[in-house]
């Protein structure tokens, strides 16, 4: 296991066989977002999405909390003038900017990932959560938009998200009541893949992320790409991508591999070209 100097304590990062663990590590806060974990987070997924040995992107929350989204003390001190300010359009540009490299970056990177609940993801950290392709969550932990308990309409993609996993009357419900979800409402409604006991979500999480690490690699990038357009894309659009998609990965050498295996009644050993 190599660790990942990420720059600041607020986020930790490890590498190891081709599984990329990042911790948000405020636990004492619930793991809120830090203007030092934001800007961590968006360098550590930006580097993430070039470096060949990051194979499965792994996204998770120290101690008992996922994310509590924005730090809302921290607004609370800018709000009575304890912090600096911007101007509201260099603040739209900046929440823009960090949108786009942490929700955006794990929703849009070639690269398989899967958030680890161990407990709440609220807000941003919703957000968060529902930008990753997978998600796993501890029988103890809860989804809430929380947004209408602060005066806020929402950020991090939690709208669109929403709105494609559960239909647009229960992402209404969600964000304008702001209700707890269960993890087994959670499962029940799409918005989780897993559920496990508490104890269990770091070994459940480390199978579940070797198996995608040890997939094949440029299948996942456009099986990615496919379902990411398939969301909200024309239907002949999709079928042209996933045709052009379909025949490239027919010349990889891990279709190769994985139909030899199929003739000999092996498991494939893939090697990401």
């Amino acid at each position: 296991m190599a660790a990942i100097d990420t720059g600041t304590n607020d986020l930790l990062a490890d590498l190891d066989s081709g599984v990329l663990t990042i911790t948000l590590n405020r636990p004492d806060a619930r793991n809120a977002m830090s203007d030092d974990m934001n800007q961590a987070l968006g360098r550590t997924l930006a580097d993430a999405e070039l470096d060949p040995g990051v194979k499965v992107v792994v996204l998770t929350g120290a101690g008992k909390g996922f994310c509590a989204g924005g730090d809302v003390k921290g607004m609370n001190s800018r709000n009575d003038g304890g912090g600096p300010g911007l101007g509201i359009d260099a603040a739209i540009h900046r929440q823009r900017v960090n949108q786009r490299a942490t929700a955006g970056k794990l929703f849009k990177m070639p690269k398989p990932t899967l958030a680890a609940l161990p407990g709440a993801a609220a807000g941003a950290g919703l957000g968060l959560a529902l930008a990753c392709d997978l998600r796993i969550m501890a029988s103890s932990a809860i989804m809430t938009t929380a947004f209408a308990k602060v005066g806020f309409s929402g950020d991090y993609g939690g709208t669109y998200f929403l709105t494609q996993l559960v239909g647009s009357a229960k992402a209404r419900e969600m964000y304008y009541l702001s209700d707890r979800v269960s993890a087994d409402e959670a499962l029940r409604l799409g918005l989780t893949n897993w559920v496990c006991e508490f104890d269990e979500l770091q070994a459940r999480t480390r199978e579940i992320a070797l198996r995608l690490a040890n997939g094949p690699t440029i299948a996942y990038r456009y099986m990615k790409e496919n379902l990411n357009r398939a969301m909200a894309g024309d239907w002949d659009d999709c079928l042209d991508l996933e045709a052009t998609h379909h025949v490239h990965c027919g010349q990889t050498a891990d279709h190769k591999e994985a139909a030899k295996a199929f003739v000999e009644k092996r498991e494939p050993v893939f090697t990401g070209r």
